[in-house]
């Protein structure tokens, strides 16, 4: 029995030697779900909200920076609307995140007044991130209000959103704003405490304690579906992980009931580590903020080319194009068989296309002009997103 004793704490210790990057980091993104934050009639749950802020308040007095990304505004204005239930159409989707955004954050501003702190309303889309200027000016907008003592209370914003509003509730966004922000840490809350190797209500599932990487996750049974009032399920927050994770940023995930515990490098949740590798901005946006307008279909030598050696793609190794895009926008690139093994910003509008492919850049430029002399996608414009094709 000694032995055991031993043991377990060897791991508790272990456990909170990783996990002190949690709890030193100075600046902190932390993400809370709508399920975390509402009555299941769609109300702003005040307790639950007073809560969380408490937390935040007290990371803060610490000498720590906050990013809070706040799903609810959608769930925050069913109960105003009289709705019953999350909508299914666009239309009224976007009139409960008008009316309940307002609602979310005069609470946020209530609650963190209590401690004398201010927040800030910062309302991205998808497309905020894809757009190098947009990207840049969210940048220079959540900076500014941290070095202003603001804390920045982030959202979709569902009210304008179409394809977004659908999408991770709020995950993926709060891990691309870790990035933005230079984060160096991102704390995941929702109504479950840790990610399990089955499903949490089973007998027998077991908690992981640490991901160190996909092979950790082989075999995980992950839940798609999110509760009634948001979107997201676990798949979404072992996604956004993996995105913060890959631009190294430690992630925990757990329960927001958990999240002093979390924030201060306890052995709660899960703990995602940080990989090695420390993406450029417009590569981690461009592989999980964009979506493709269309699809280039490459011969297997161009497939070789692009994801093998690097190179750009050039139209001698282009099949054929589908849909509708102009220049600058984000394609997907598949292989013969249908596969997308990378995708980037295209140098042509759709219409054009069809008619270099398969010549030379020389012989189009001899024969359309010397504009023509260039790739379909520079090799700096491309992110490789399946390197086993």
């Amino acid at each position: 029995m000694p032995e055991c004793g031993r043991g377990r704490h060897a791991l508790s210790d272990r456990v909170q030697g990783v996990r002190e990057q949690i709890s030193a980091a100075s600046r902190v993104v932390v993400k809370v779900g709508s399920s975390s934050l509402t009555t299941p009639q769609g109300t702003i749950d005040v307790d639950r909200v007073d809560a969380l802020v408490d937390v935040l308040a007290a990371r803060r007095r610490s000498g720590a920076q906050i990013v809070l990304v706040s799903s609810g505004a959608i769930a925050a204005g069913l109960g105003p609307l009289g709705l019953s239930a999350r909508p299914r159409d666009l239309a009224t989707q976007q009139a409960a995140a008008s009316v309940g955004q307002g609602v979310l954050v005069a609470r946020y501003t209530s609650s963190f007044a209590r401690y004398g702190l201010r927040v800030g309303q910062v309302l991205l889309t998808a497309d905020d991130m894809m757009r190098r200027s947009h990207h840049a000016n969210a940048q220079r907008t959540l900076d500014r209000l941290l070095e202003l003592g603001i804390v920045p209370v982030v959202n979709e914003n569902d009210t304008v959103a179409t394809d977004e509003i659908r999408f991770g509730d709020n995950d993926r966004l709060a891990a691309l704003v870790a990035h933005l922000t230079r984060a160096e840490a991102l704390v995941l809350l929702s109504d479950v405490d840790a990610l399990y190797d089955g499903p949490p209500s089973r007998a027998g599932s077991r908690r992981l304690a640490e991901v160190r990487g996909a092979e950790d996750l082989a075999g995980v049974e992950i839940g798609r579906n999110g509760s009634a009032v948001g979107t997201g399920g676990m798949v979404t927050k072992v996604q956004a992980a993996r995105i913060a994770t890959g631009a190294g940023i430690p992630v925990v995930l757990t329960a927001a009931a958990h999240a002093a515990q979390a924030l201060a490098g306890a052995d709660v949740g899960t703990y995602f580590h940080p990989g090695g590798k420390h993406p450029g901005t417009r590569l981690l946006w461009l592989a999980h903020a964009t979506t493709g307008r269309g699809r280039l279909v490459l011969d297997d030598g161009a497939v070789e080319a692009v994801v093998t050696r690097r190179k750009s793609l050039l139209p001698a190794g282009v099949v054929s194009v589908e849909g509708e895009f102009a220049a600058g926008d984000p394609v997907d690139l598949c292989g013969p068989r249908g596969r997308v093994v990378a995708r980037g910003l295209v140098n042509f509008d759709a219409g054009e296309i069809p008619g270099l492919l398969g010549r030379s850049t020389r012989e189009l430029a001899s024969s359309l002009g010397p504009e023509y002399e260039r790739e379909l996608i520079h090799r700096d414009d491309i992110v490789i997103l399946d390197s086993h094709s």
